[in-house]
């Protein structure tokens, strides 16, 4: 299989004389703490949008990887929940395991097609892509089909699925690790989409101006979720994407601040929790769902950050 380098692409596609970035993670890998991991916010000199402009030829290339010409959501496919369990099990009991191992960091990101760790070690890399479970070392890549968690777990751990680092959080249960992991095309695809649409929102936040002190954009294995902090100390708020949860079936949107401050209820609308969301189906009806996730996300941060 191709070994991906998402930088590399992005520098033979726009050409010498420019320095972009991209969402996805990139070798080498990053030894330095407390992120080991690129920044997809540091850096660069081309603007997506603009370059689209002046090179439409390249939409298709750019919407498929979250950079510009962003595509809609569309509908949730019908096994996306049994999907999401599975490749969620996936996550927690092998992807993240095999970063622990060179770095001791849990987190992962959203990788083309799918979600992975960041580079690692020799520059390693662990991903979904599709309904495929991809190593990759160096200029080499292996895949094979997602069958079982003991299978995955003998492909990239060498070993059986590993759960003792997460026994004191809250993950689903690691279950039989010899019956098949139900991950099915269409579902994958829409939850890769999902976390893509995520990253690119969030990215952007991120890189605002307000968003004081931010921590990075990272997939947390133990709740699945896509999210970062910001704000000052006694201000800060979780910004984050859920893949969907016990309290709702679908993915959703999410603000969580430190301390709800008595603001106007329309802002703090979240039930299950002290904060905000927005859901898919409300996300769906905006006529722009980015500048919709935006505005969600800005509208509740100038209210945090507001004297």
């Amino acid at each position: 299989m191709h070994a991906r380098n998402a930088l590399r692409e992005a520098r033979e596609l726009v050409g010498e004389g420019h320095d972009p970035r991209v969402l996805e993670p990139s070798p080498p890998a990053v030894i330095d703490a407390p992120w080991f991991a690129d920044d997809p916010a540091a850096g660069g000199d081309v603007d997506w949008r603009e370059w689209l402009a002046h090179h439409p030829e390249d939409r298709a290339w750019a919407s498929k990887r979250w950079l510009g010409a962003h595509r809609h959501l569309g509908p949730v496919p019908p096994r996306f929940e049994a999907t999401r369990d599975a490749l969620h099990r996936l996550a927690v009991y092998v992807l993240s395991p095999a970063r622990q191992r060179a770095n001791g960091k849990m987190a992962l990101r959203w990788t083309l097609d799918g979600i992975g760790t960041p580079f690692f070690g020799a520059d390693e890399q662990v991903r979904v892509q599709g309904t495929e479970l991809v190593r990759q070392r160096g200029h080499q890549a292996w895949a094979e089909p997602i069958t079982t968690l003991d299978r995955a777990a003998a492909f990239v751990l060498d070993g059986p699925p590993e759960g003792t680092w997460a026994r004191a959080l809250d993950v689903p249960a690691m279950g039989p690790t010899d019956e098949s992991l139900p991950v099915d095309g269409d579902a994958a695809g829409f939850l890769a989409g999902w976390y893509g649409f995520a990253w690119s929102v969030l990215e952007e936040l991120r890189a605002d101006a307000e968003s004081a002190a931010p921590s990075r954009v990272q997939l947390w294995p133990e709740h699945f979720d896509a999210a970062f902090d910001c704000l000052a100390e006694d201000r800060r708020a979780t910004f984050g994407a859920s893949p969907g949860d016990a309290t709702s079936v679908h993915p959703y949107l999410y603000v969580v601040p430190s301390r709800v401050p008595a603001l106007p209820t329309e802002l703090w609308n979240a039930t299950a929790f002290k904060g905000a969301v927005l859901s898919l189906s409300d996300l769906s009806r905006a006529p722009d769902e980015r500048e919709a996730a935006l505005e969600f996300f800005r509208a509740r941060r100038r209210a945090l950050a507001a004297p």
